[in-house]
């Protein structure tokens, strides 16, 4: 038997041996993600009153957890095994079993161990932390040819107003954030360039919300009720913009 024919046999009896309807075996380890999001649950900062987010895309997942990493505690840190307790209440229920739970410090490495594609982004500016877990290199370059492949058929704006209405849960924070990529606005400005006769209630939410999530910020912090106030993008608003295909004209 040959060597193809034989690899083929094999993998056909594995898959009867497991059965038709057996659940698929996942690409990338459970306990990748298992670890983020309890880190997300119990070190979270929850002073900051803003849900933790979980985005699914093509190519990777995103855990976004409300609060920068406390004191002097760096990416570079939590990735040798480094932790501080945020909440010791929480993390003494936690370590009862009310959550996956291996050790104070051990998470993160144990998910490196096992997925080397972890990125990890400390926004203090935002007050963000994100956790990103990516597929496979080979599955990002056939993403990105994909993408590039259908540019034809949809605009780079409009696939870049798609993925960011998919984050944000809203049209219209994604026009905003969109607006602002160019020059900072005022809400007068903004709703002008939405094509809103007047600054809407739904306006002056999406505002706040884009402020809260630290996408966006004020260019006079200190008097927030200015009529010269406008709004710009943050780092973490800028990093939303990233796509493949930006910065190609058409």
């Amino acid at each position: 038997m040959k060597r193809d024919e034989l690899i083929r046999t094999i993998s056909l009896g594995e898959h009867f041996r497991r059965g038709v309807d057996a659940p698929g075996v996942s690409e990338v380890p459970e306990a990748v993600f298992e670890e983020p999001l309890v880190n997300a649950l119990v070190h979270r900062d929850y002073l900051v009153s803003a849900p933790i987010r979980i985005f699914i895309f093509d190519d990777r997942i995103e855990i976004i957890s409300p609060g920068h990493l406390p004191d002097n505690l760096t990416v570079e840190k939590i990735r040798q095994g480094n932790s501080i307790i945020r909440n010791p209440i929480l993390v003494s229920y936690v370590a009862k079993g009310l959550l996956p739970y291996h050790g104070l410090g051990s998470g993160i490495k144990r998910a490196l161990e096992k997925w080397q594609y972890i990125d990890f982004i400390d926004d203090r500016d935002g007050c963000l932390f994100t956790a990103t877990v990516r597929r496979l290199e080979l599955a990002d370059s056939q993403l990105t040819k994909n993408t590039e492949n259908d540019k034809s058929e949809q605009p780079l704006e409009s696939r870049l107003e798609s993925r960011l209405e998919s984050r944000l849960e809203s049209l219209l924070a994604a026009r905003i954030v969109f607006l602002l990529a160019d020059k900072e606005a005022g809400k007068a400005r903004l709703a002008s360039l939405l094509g809103h006769r007047t600054v809407s209630g739904e306006l002056h939410k999406q505002v706040r919300r884009l402020l809260q999530f630290g996408i966006v910020e004020m260019t006079i912090p200190d008097k927030p009720n200015s009529r010269l106030q406008k709004y710009r993008l943050t780092e973490a608003g800028r990093s939303m913009l990233a796509f493949p295909g930006a910065g190609r004209k058409e």
